[in-house]
């Protein structure tokens, strides 16, 4: 062999070390690329939280902090449905009443029939499946616009939810089970427990990640930014389920509140199968395909239909799980549940918090952390003795300014030809 080809060969040899420095300088890359996703999202919740905590301290309370992941869960869950469908660039308007119908369809089986919570629960949600798949099929099959089908939705399901609860009766949920999904809490230990589970099981992946990157020769990001991470979730989870695990009973003789609430683990853990799902299976390859260039899928062999079809399908079993929260949290249902803001609230928690209503981008933590924006303007301004309209004001301002970073990144991004 040749000195000249030692030296051809010896720099693709080398794979350079990476740095913190050099990820830093990628990162404000894709930034001014057009490539920001949450960081919006982010910096406006430090921004209200801090807003909101001087004006009114009682905000930083452990009650008023569990108050919040209770007050926001119904419009994340269903958000989370959302994004799938955004992500193909479609929309669905009928995402809050179906949780209405679905709320209601649950609440008839358990309470009126009397059935045990588990088939009610399944009721609902397979409700909320033939709803989806009504849905879908009607927007990939027949070709109507998603727009037209689910606006007719949005109006049909006001009438079957009034159908349901005789034009306008509200009907109790008493059932043990579904009452503690909202309105209980875990104990103390059991909180730290998973959130030891998360740590763990957050660390294990990303190690594991970053080993499989650099066994196949892959660029990986430094150990330093992965250890971060993992100390970055350690902490904030461990200040949460500590200020979570204060007592926030006005009279300890009378009643001990204190843990975290039931329903942050159930929104946690369908954060991560649908994370998963997105991220890590080839049904979620096919859904971003789909969302990025609908032609080009069809093209490269994805049913493109199946995928249509399917996202409708599992935003309304998410409205459905959505619908079981908030009745739980109600402790009944009634026509207005699903309805008023809570469809506003749902598409706007998936856009603020960096799903492009264009279709092709978004992740499942937009969900959380949009829904997280939206919960504390309505409970922030809540505590400064805002008026409804007030706080409907606010987040269409807040909507719309992230509408506008997205149609700003999009042009960024086709500028710099990063998309």
């Amino acid at each position: 062999m040749t000195t000249t080809a030692v030296q051809q060969q010896g720099p693709a040899a080398v794979t350079p070390a990476p740095t913190i420095a050099g990820h830093a300088r990628n990162y404000w890359s894709r930034v001014r690329g057009g490539d920001i996703g949450g960081l919006p999202a982010v910096l406006g919740l430090i921004v209200l939280c801090t807003i909101f905590s001087i004006a009114r301290p009682s905000f930083l309370t452990a009650g008023n902090f569990a108050n919040l992941l209770t007050q926001g869960a119904a419009t994340t869950l269903i958000a989370m449905g959302l994004i799938f469908v955004l992500l193909l660039g479609e929309i669905d308007l009928s995402a809050g009443f179906a949780s209405g119908v679905c709320a209601a369809v649950l609440a008839n089986v358990v309470t009126v029939l009397g059935f045990p919570w588990y088939v009610a629960v399944l009721a609902a949600v397979v409700t909320g499946v033939v709803i989806g798949t009504a849905l879908g099929f009607l927007v990939a099959k027949i070709g109507i616009p998603s727009f037209v089908v689910t606006l007719a939705g949005f109006l049909a399901f006001q009438g079957i939810a009034l159908m349901l609860m005789e034009e306008g009766k509200n009907i109790a949920v008493r059932d043990e089970v579904l009452v503690a999904i909202a309105n209980r809490n875990l104990t103390p230990l059991l909180g730290w427990l998973l959130a030891l589970v998360a740590v763990v099981g957050y660390g294990a992946t990303q190690l594991l990640r970053q080993r499989n990157r650099a066994a196949r020769g892959l660029v990986t990001d430094p150990i330093a930014v992965v250890l971060a991470r993992i100390g970055g979730l350690a902490l904030i989870l461990g200040v949460a389920v500590f200020i979570l695990n204060l007592e926030r009973s006005r009279n300890v003789l009378i009643t001990s509140l204190k843990g975290v609430p039931i329903v942050v683990p159930i929104v946690a853990v369908l954060l991560v199968i649908w994370t998963f799902v997105l991220q890590r299976t080839r049904y979620g390859r096919h859904v971003y395909a789909v969302g990025g260039n609908r032609e080009a899928a069809r093209r490269a062999g994805i049913d493109v239909d199946r995928i249509r079809i399917s996202v409708f399908v599992i935003c309304s079993s998410m409205a459905a799980v959505g619908g079981i929260v908030a009745a739980s949290r109600a402790n009944s249902v009634d026509p207005n549940t699903g309805g008023s803001s809570v469809l506003l609230y749902a598409v706007g928690a998936a856009v603020i918090g960096g799903t492009s209503l264009f279709g092709g981008k978004g992740r499942m933590l937009d969900a959380v952390l949009g829904g997280a924006v939206i919960a504390v303007i309505d409970n922030g301004m809540g505590l400064m003795g805002y008026s409804s309209g007030v706080k409907y004001v606010l987040t269409g301002v807040v909507l719309l300014l992230a509408a506008s970073v997205d149609a700003f990144s999009r042009r960024r991004s086709a500028a710099t030809g990063t998309r």
